[in-house]
């Protein structure tokens, strides 16, 4: 069976998942923790890729990005990123054979209707897996980034991101306010079903915009506009 067509225009948000193999652990220490980081920020520069939220678990990588002039700009990414980390990994721990369990899954996300569910889906994976109580207690993602200020060569902030606020510290505590209630559980499945079916995340006027410009016939699954809160602070495009 031919794969599906991965959907990916230059200047669309997307999300990307990468796997172990088999949910096996790619990441077993600090060291290595940091070598991914490096290559990420390497190869998203080279190929011209904005980061905008990222977090490594032990066994997966969630990452948020814009290609900015090329659509394969993410595919050549997580390609040349990929290869190179498991040259690294099987190296240092003396094994042969694959680490990841096989092409990366990804979605692209409506500016409008959920780039920010899907920061916070991102930065909010250690808590949901019990790893820590607060985003900020773990050192592996773009939560304090985001939403500390802490200084970045990785994370390129997206539009909808500067839109939170006049001023850093605005956006910073705005930021930061999302947080304060809890991501919903549909719509924690409708990221999760989007990305793993490689849907498009948002309503059918953004779908029609994709179709327009890929000229491919998306499934208008019933995905809709995920619940929002009193604090999500977003700016139509």
């Amino acid at each position: 069976m031919a794969r599906k067509p991965r959907l990916a225009p230059a200047g669309y948000p997307q999300h990307v998942i990468q796997r172990g193999n088999n949910r096996s652990v790619c990441f077993k220490c600090e060291s290595d923790y940091i070598a991914y980081i490096s290559w990420l920020k390497k190869f998203s520069s080279k190929f011209n890729v904005g980061i905008h939220a990222w977090v490594l678990m032990t066994n997966h990588v969630h990452l948020l990005c814009t290609p900015n002039l090329d659509n394969l700009g993410v595919s050549k990414m997580m390609q040349a990123l990929g290869r190179m980390y498991v040259r690294y990994f099987n190296h240092k721990y003396e094994r042969t054979g694959t680490l990841w369990e096989g092409r990366f899954h990804s979605s692209l996300v409506s500016n409008d209707e959920y780039l920010l569910t899907v920061y916070r889906y991102i930065e909010l994976n250690p808590v949901r897996a019990n790893m820590v109580e607060k985003p900020v207690e773990y050192k592996w993602s773009s939560y304090r980034i985001n939403a500390l200020g802490t200084s970045s060569t990785l994370c390129t902030p997206h539009f909808v991101f500067l839109n939170l606020g006049a001023s850093q510290s605005q956006r910073l505590a705005n930021y930061r306010a999302l947080f304060k209630e809890q991501l919903p559980q549909t719509a924690i499945d409708k990221i999760q079903s989007g990305t793993r079916r490689g849907l498009v995340l948002g309503n059918d006027a953004f779908k029609l915009e994709i179709e327009s410009l890929t000229g491919h016939r998306l499934k208008h699954e019933a995905l809709g506009r995920p619940p929002q809160t009193s604090r999500q602070l977003t700016t139509r495009k």
